[in-house]
């Protein structure tokens, strides 16, 4: 198929898309968090919003995010790895970060491998800034964290830019 004409949507996380979100989970991190981890963010932590990206109505991505005050912490962030390099990742953090916006949060954090270099030219390009080092943060293989920030009024994302 033509990416072209590809329906690509985003919306709340519901309980129901927690199989195709485990899916993307498996297929993405060597660390996968666990069915009830997610359960627990959508139906007990008040400071959570997540968010599905979906292709063709199939969820294909996701981006979980806590705000609390003025700052918003992405918990994590995943395309499955059939849909990546396409420009999706981008589209889902800059959605993200413009909802954050809207929901009062004037910057935001987030952590990444030091060895996952993809993700971090994506952040930078978003504006994101390392700012410090998690010594042993990742439980794994005890690999350090990469702590980034953005100031979400100075952000230049576009909604909908998929380059």
């Amino acid at each position: 198929m033509n990416h072209k004409e590809e329906k690509i949507a985003f919306r709340p996380m519901e309980v129901s898309d927690l199989p195709q979100i485990l899916e993307v989970e498996m297929n993405s991190f060597s660390a996968p968090w666990p069915k009830q981890a997610f359960y627990n963010e959508l139906v007990r932590n008040q400071f959570a919003r997540y968010t599905v990206l979906t292709v063709n109505d199939k969820v294909v991505g996701y981006c979980g995010l806590w705000i609390i005050l003025d700052e918003a912490h992405i918990t994590n962030i995943a395309i499955h790895p059939d849909y990546r390099g396409r420009g999706l990742g981008k589209a889902t953090l800059t959605y993200v970060m413009e909802m954050a916006k809207m929901l009062g949060a004037t910057k935001m954090t987030l952590e990444v491998r030091v060895s996952n270099h993809i993700a971090q030219s994506l952040y930078k390009k978003l504006g994101f800034v390392p700012s410090g080092i998690r010594p042993k943060y990742y439980s794994d293989n005890q690999e350090d964290a990469l702590i980034m920030w953005v100031t979400l009024n100075d952000t230049k994302a576009k909604s909908g830019t998929w380059d």
